[in-house]
Order: structure tokens, then C-alpha cells, then sequence
């Protein structure tokens, strides 16, 4: 997938139907979690957002990835245990169910993180006014 896709839709229209029903599987995890984020495409994959960027994922030939950013799995480490990891990656294998409540766990506590963030940037402004 080299073109960007305009719309979350448009991404998923380019997957196998096996991969598009787990990626919609995720999509709506993350929806009903954080009804308030923004659905976006940024760097090519889907990805939602409040004040920041909250969490992204993207198709694979093996797996699906989601990105949660570095907190995102640092503060998981122990639950992401059976998980390929990286700094601010997960490698969910396509070949098993997704665990769709760690998933929104994830997206919560990352829709939370960016919420402190911003109350704490307002708070700043504030104070300097």
C-alpha cells in the first residue's frame, strides 16, 4: 500500500477480506472506547485522535500492527507479553483472534494521557496570561 488513501473506508477497501474483517474488528474496538476521537489518516494508516494522536493501525503481511506510541506500550508490558513489541509498536499475529479488550484498554488509557496533557497545557497558558 504506497498510495495514501483518503479515508479510513478507502484503506480497508484495499485489504483481503480476512484482514478487513479483523482490521474492522479493531476499528470498532477503538471507536466504542474512545467515542470521541477523530477518525484520520495519518502516515498511510488509519489513526484517532483528540488533542494528539491517540493510537494508528495498519495491515501487514502477517499481522496487523498498532501503534500506541511508546506509552502506550511501556505501561502494557506485561499484558503485551506474548506480542512482537517495540518502542511505540505491537505486532498482533493475523492467524489469531485479536485481544480486543487489551486493545481498548490501550486506547483508553492513551485517550486519557492526551487529556492530562492538554488540561496541563491549558493550565500553562493560563498561568503565563
Amino acid at each position: 500500500m504506497n498510495a495514501k488513501p483518503s479515508s479510513v473506508e478507502e484503506y480497508l477497501s484495499w485489504c483481503s477480506p480476512e484482514v478487513r474483517e479483523k482490521l474492522e474488528q479493531m476499528r470498532a474496538t477503538i471507536l466504542k472506547a474512545i467515542p470521541k476521537a477523530k477518525e484520520v489518516i495519518s502516515y498511510r494508516m488509519p489513526a484517532y485522535k483528540t488533542s494528539e494522536d491517540l493510537v494508528y493501525f495498519a495491515a501487514a503481511k502477517k499481522h496487523i500492527g498498532f501503534y500506541p506510541t511508546n506509552s502506550g506500550v511501556s505501561n502494557f508490558k506485561k499484558e503485551l507479553n506474548p506480542y512482537v513489541t517495540s518502542k511505540g509498536a505491537i505486532q498482533f499475529p493475523l492467524d489469531k483472534p485479536l485481544p480486543l479488550k487489551l486493545i481498548a484498554e490501550i486506547s483508553l488509557f492513551r485517550a486519557a494521557e492526551a487529556q492530562k496533557r492538554a488540561e496541563l497545557k491549558a493550565e500553562l497558558k493560563k498561568k503565563k496570561e
